[in-house]
């Protein structure tokens, strides 16, 4: 038993969607890049300088979200 040969055919509309939908998908892309690069200068704008810590330094810590437990009372 062997395979019958077909003859190649082009199905244009097939082709059209294809080609089609891979210029979507690079639009998307692009929109997806920007918007990441919009976000990133945004963010990088409103970003306040980070205070390095040493080992040793004092610091003052909140306890106003803490929720403590009164064991055995």
């Amino acid at each position: 038993m062997g395979f019958k040969v077909r003859k190649k055919r082009r199905f244009k509309s097939a082709e059209r969607f294809v080609k089609q939908m891979k210029e979507i998908q690079e639009e998307a892309k692009a929109a997806l890049v920007k918007a990441q690069e919009d976000i990133k200068r945004y963010v990088d704008k409103h970003r306040s300088e980070v205070v390095e810590y040493k080992e040793g330094s004092l610091v003052l810590l909140s306890i106003k979200d803490l929720k403590w437990q009164m064991v055995g009372r």
